[in-house]
């Protein structure tokens, strides 16, 4: 498993990271025993980083990855663990006040005494000017008190980054949290990486298959993306199949190509699950991307290409 340092925190994440919300039967339901195997062989197989938020699941894929990590009896400094705030089962609360209560019921589903990172999650739900003098200065404190190390935003819409780190002290976030935009069929993230490298920002890229749009089996019915985004993600999905491909780990490995991004997150619930993206990395690291099937996949996404959705409320 190859290593990477996040931005100028000095911490080093597995580039591949286990995405803990399916451990909140997000995606189906999940037993303890299945949650604690495969959150020991990802740690077993190098994969160090950790990821989950009070959201997922109503607070049960802290509890569970919580136990999860207990179980492992592990040094603490041995995984790097980042949890969020902001956006929970009854909707979004940005301010101060909850800020901290929530770093302290995150602690003790966690069973922690500190995270590594914590980010304000999906801030296009908050009006940003209140994310830039209210949230952020509530984290900065947290940060102060040992509650956590780093800190961090993530959304989906790329220009709330730019808002945020653009309106705080430089060096005050660590870290930005991205998703669905460094995947095959959106790369839009790559253009902005200058940018949060000259903030001196570490960068994670979550879901590279597209919240499922970039698997054999299809997006969730709730899928925001457009018909037309679908379609394409559905044709490349079939055209792998019938290739003897798998999209899914072709996916994986396009997003691991960019070793300006620290880390990418993969939700995770079983032990298979764990064992296919540690191979997809693996094969990467030694043979390298199917280039054949990377420009014919890349060919029928072009129409898409950086197609993204709406997320959020509108910002004056």
């Amino acid at each position: 498993m190859e290593f990477r340092e996040l931005g100028r925190t000095g911490l080093k994440l597995s580039c591949v990271g286990f995405g803990a919300s399916p451990l909140g039967n997000v995606f189906g339901a999940v037993s303890e025993e299945q949650a604690i195997a495969s959150v020991r062989l990802a740690f077993q197989s190098g994969i160090n980083f950790f990821d989950t938020s009070p959201y997922y699941g109503g607070t049960l894929s802290e509890t569970v990855l919580g136990k999860a990590l207990k179980a492992l009896e592990a040094p603490r400094t041995s995984y790097v663990v980042a949890t969020k705030c902001g956006r929970y089962h009854d909707g979004f609360d940005f301010s101060a006040d909850r800020v901290a209560r929530s770093i302290d019921e995150s602690l003790e589903r966690l069973q922690l005494s500190h995270v590594d990172i914590l980010q304000c999650h999906d801030i296009e739900f908050g009006s940003l000017e209140q994310i830039v003098k209210e949230t952020i200065p509530a984290l900065v404190k947290l940060k102060e008190a040992g509650k956590t190390r780093f800190i961090g935003i993530t959304g989906l819409p790329l220009s709330v980054f730019s808002y945020v780190l653009d309106r705080v002290p430089p060096g005050t976030l660590d870290v930005v949290l991205s998703y669905c935009h460094y995947s095959v069929n959106d790369s839009a993230l790559g253009d902005f990486v200058p940018y949060l490298k000259a903030k001196g920002v570490g960068i994670i890229n979550a879901s590279p298959l597209s919240m499922g749009l970039l698997t054999q089996a299809g997006p969730p019915q709730w899928h925001p993306a457009s018909p037309q985004l679908k379609s394409a993600c559905q044709a490349a999905a079939a055209h792998c199949k019938e290739k003897g491909k798998n999209i899914s780990k072709l996916a994986l490995q396009y997003s691991l190509l960019n070793k300006e991004i620290t880390s990418v997150l993969v939700g995770m619930k079983s032990v298979e699950q764990v064992e296919e993206n540690v191979a997809a990395a693996r094969e990467l690291a030694t043979s390298g991307i199917d280039e054949e099937a990377l420009s014919e996949v890349e060919a029928i996404l072009k129409p898409v290409k950086n197609q993204s959705w709406p997320s959020g409320i509108q910002q004056s």
